[in-house]
């Protein structure tokens, strides 16, 4: 038996042992499969049948142009980095907020980037530094509400939970639109996201929609926009004033903050009338007839809303160039094929809540509201206790407002509660001088704080502490007191119900024509006449503007037509180069573009003529200047200075003299 034990034995370890080589001979014959992957490096596997090279992919002109975007914004955040090694605050601060601005740029020119992985990784970096800078250790919250979230799984595309053969209620009956409210597959499969798998979420929309809806439905009739358009505001923001998107999209009508700009909406650090229930609306409405004249057809224009012109574009072109939204539909973003019948179903369900088991009333009040004139800087926790009611109140009926007080300035439109504005006023007599803000404030420097912390807290900048603290070092210490301007308020007086910057009348609802915003300092109104090939974005690289400053300044969307003619704000300096360029061809234009960005100065010719003894002038060095920074504000190039004033390398001390060619 014990034999037989020991035979048996043997012969499993055998077994096993075969089995082990077995596995070891597969193992070395999948690494050798391993290398028959078809490299297209041509040193490996040379004639190897099996090897197939993988053509070459040829970047399409719009990753091109996304690319150098891309590019500069990381040369920026480079320039930041360098200026901090320098102890260069005030120039690393510029930089920071320069990387900053480009960003948001790029997001508002190019809204479908936000799923481009170099965008994500670029943006990541750009953050990154910026907290560093101002020393922001809480979290930011990228996103506010919970529409984003009820959109990504609404625009999802997946249809494991969508039930076969559903059909409309019977006996609905709609009011005549404007807006054709067809029914599909894509219009169906939203009508059971709402009514059967969430239908919570349409159920609170209905609820806010009988607070915000009669006041939308009384401007989009002024205004002259289809009445139905106001559903667009349930599936933007669910009816929440402070969403705000991750591309920093804001409001009930998710206003980025160039295209709000073109529709007269105040942004700075004290307000932001994206949030106001009331002005966002009148410019959303104004918005979508103006994309209802480019477009000529509504789904059209709500995709426009939606996705930047040049996506539209070329969506159409891919569609065969046939200007129809559901010809066009395959071509469009993820995001935008959910968008319009997002819209058709929300409408379907809010004009006949009943057919689809919700309530016709919830009972709920109209937004309606008193306004009482106060001063600038009045302290917000006081003027809630002056009209009885809590500061967050108070503040649900003035969501534009952003700080602890009223913005700087005469006065601002303060809204209440109907029916309290004499009880209020009453008590706003009552309240001391002493408890009122001041337009310079006093900072106890606590430990661990920075300049830049300091900066952000107050809404001023770096540049503007060393301004108004004389003697002021990089280095700060605890108990230090810092005198701190007050950030500056709107340039001119808030409206109550208007969009401050653009106040026009209802008449011209239709017009496509509105108000310039008001021109920066020390500039020069230059014209442009748009050609063939031309876009928003080259007209504003070859004057060196910002995008949503064309369209700011030109009232224009990204749409822009042969002929048009454009109004471009250019420094006083520079006015005499900047009047050339309509005259340029559109290579010499691209040729002097990609001059400047190589570092070239494409203004020395002109700052020749002007420059004093023989084309140098005399600079005297002032503390936490850099090189680079000098070489920009005189338009020259680092290499320049350097070779006139015989320097080895960019260190510069305050005080000292240096020669500036006209390079």
């Amino acid at each position: 038996m014990k034999s037989f034990n020991l035979l048996l034995l043997l012969f499993l370890m055998g077994s096993v042992a075969n089995a082990q080589q077995q596995s070891d001979s597969d193992n070395q014959h999948m690494e050798v499969q391993k290398k028959l992957i078809p490299y297209t490096n041509p040193l490996l596997n040379v004639g190897d049948s099996r090897v197939v090279e993988e053509p070459t992919r040829e970047l399409g002109q719009l990753e091109k142009e996304t690319m150098r975007r891309i590019s500069d914004v990381y040369r920026i955040h480079v320039l930041a980095i360098d200026a901090q090694i320098q102890d260069d605050l005030v120039q690393a601060e510029i930089h920071i907020n320069d990387a900053f601005a480009s960003i948001q740029a790029l997001m508002d020119d190019f809204p479908e980037i936000q799923s481009n992985q170099r965008f994500a990784a670029l943006y990541r970096s750009v953050m990154a530094e910026y907290r560093e800078f101002y020393a922001i250790s809480e979290p930011i919250n990228d996103v506010e509400g919970d529409i984003f979230e009820i959109r990504d799984e609404l625009f999802a595309e997946e249809d494991e939970w969508i039930a076969e053969g559903f059909n409309l209620p019977e006996n609905l009956s709609f009011n005549r639109t404007e807006v054709p409210l067809v029914q599909n597959q894509h219009v169906s499969r939203h009508l059971m996201y709402y009514s059967m798998r969430r239908p919570e979420v349409m159920e609170r929309w209905l609820e806010r929609s009988e607070y915000y809806f009669p006041m939308m439905l009384e401007i989009f009739e002024e205004e002259g926009t289809p009445k139905e358009l106001i559903h667009l505001s349930m599936i933007e923001s669910g009816l929440v004033p402070t969403a705000r998107s991750w591309a920093s999209a804001v409001g009930l009508w998710q206003f980025i903050r160039a295209t709000g700009a073109v529709y007269g909406l105040e942004v700075n650090w004290w307000v932001d009338e994206r949030r106001d229930p009331v002005k966002s609306t009148r410019a959303a409405a104004r918005h979508l007839n103006d994309l209802y004249e480019i477009w000529g057809d509504w789904h059209l224009a709500l995709a426009g809303y939606n996705i930047s012109p040049r996506g539209l574009k070329r969506a159409i072109r891919s569609a065969g160039n046939v200007e129809d939204y559901w010809v066009a539909f395959p071509y469009l973003p993820r995001e935008t094929r959910g968008y319009v019948p997002g819209f058709i179903a929300a409408t379907m369900v809010a004009s006949n809540p009943e057919e689809f088991g919700f309530q016709r009333n919830y009972g709920g009040e109209r937004y309606q509201y008193d306004v009482a004139n106060v001063d600038g800087l009045m302290p917000l926790d006081k003027l809630a206790e002056a009209a009885g009611i809590t500061t967050n109140k108070l503040k649900e009926f003035n969501p534009e407002l952003l700080r602890w007080a009223t913005p700087p300035g005469d006065s601002y439109p303060l809204k209440l509660p109907q029916g309290t504005k004499d009880q209020f006023l009453l008590a706003y007599q009552d309240i001391p001088k002493d408890e009122r803000a001041s337009e310079i404030a006093m900072h106890t420097v606590s430990s661990g704080e920075t300049l830049g912390f300091i900066a952000r807290r107050y809404g001023t900048s770096v540049r503007s502490l060393y301004e108004t603290n004389e003697g002021l070092s990089n280095i700060i210490h605890p108990g230090q007191r810092l005198v701190i301007p007050i950030a500056p308020g709107s340039s001119g007086q808030l409206s109550a119900s208007q969009p401050s910057n653009q106040q026009r009348s209802s008449s011209s609802s239709r017009s496509s024509s509105r108000s310039q915003v008001q021109a920066p300092s020390n500039t020069t109104p230059v014209s442009y006449t748009v050609k063939s090939g031309d876009t928003v974005g080259h007209i504003a690289e070859w004057y060196d503007v910002r995008a949503w400053q064309l369209r700011a300044w030109n009232g224009i969307s990204n749409t822009i037509r042969v002929g048009q003619r454009l109004t471009v704000h250019v420094p006083n300096s520079r006015s005499s180069y900047y009047e050339q360029v309509e005259d340029l061809s559109y290579s010499k234009k691209q040729e002097l573009e990609r001059q400047q960005r190589s570092g070239e100065n494409i203004f020395a010719g002109q700052l020749a003529d002007n420059s004093s003894s023989g084309g140098t002038i005399s600079y005297t060095v002032r503390r936490n200047e850099t090189l680079g920074g000098i070489a920009r504000r005189h338009s020259v190039s680092v290499a320049a200075i350097q070779r006139a004033n015989n320097l080895s390398g960019t260190t510069i001390y305050a005080g000292q003299t240096l020669t500036i060619p006209a390079d």
